[in-house]
């Protein structure tokens, strides 16, 4: 007979990645334990293995639940019927808004992917060009010369705007007397701005 799902199964399941994410993020990829994880999520090692196996596999989990929730909050803020450049500004706001708390998460997929296995990398890569792909839709309709076979400029302006947003959280404060809000207009102002001298 096949084990139940206890039914508190996906909130430790999502305690233990928020855990594992602060220590990465503060241990790096490579002296973090399972034990270090363990203790900082208040769980026994048992119970850590039982949902994850191995560190890499946490790792991964980590990333790739990171990754479905922004690419789940893009997808929502994503309105076909919106002027281009409206679009544009709904999809980074709401990139800045799932970063919110999301720090730890954010650097261990900055940081972590030479501890994952090639068809790991493959899974979060197939991710990450899904949600890019979104945001140089979105450019490509503002500026179709950005599309120029001659001189391809389209991806390293959309990679120029997620490098503006991936970065935030080494200076952005909470609290602080710039909102996630408002650098998501600075953000999208810089890129309406800027493509328009781009040839």
């Amino acid at each position: 007979m096949a084990r139940t799902r206890a039914t508190d199964f996906e909130e430790k399941q999502r305690g233990i990645l928020d855990n594992a994410a602060a220590v990465f993020a503060e241990q790096g990829m490579e002296k973090a334990s399972m034990s270090q994880i363990a203790q900082h999520a208040q769980v026994s090692k048992a119970l850590l293995y039982h949902y994850y196996p191995s560190k890499d596999a946490l790792i991964f989990a980590i990333i790739i639940t990171h990754l479905e929730g922004l690419d789940a909050a893009i997808e929502a803020a994503e309105d076909p019927s919106l002027p281009p450049e409206q679009r544009l500004r709904r999809l980074v706001g709401a990139v800045l808004e799932n970063y919110r708390g999301a720090d730890n998460q954010h650097k261990v997929q900055l940081n972590a992917t030479s501890a994952l296995s090639d068809p790991q990398k493959a899974e979060i890569m197939a991710m990450e060009r899904g949600i890019v792909r979104r945001f140089s839709v979105v450019l490509r309709e503002i500026n179709p010369e950005l599309d120029d076979r001659e001189r391809p400029l389209l991806m390293p302006v959309t990679m120029s705007l997620f490098g503006m947003m991936n970065w935030v959280y080494m200076w952005f404060k909470e609290g602080g007397r710039i909102s996630r809000d408002d650098y998501a207009d600075v953000a999208t102002t810089l890129i309406l701005e800027g493509i328009k001298a781009v040839r």
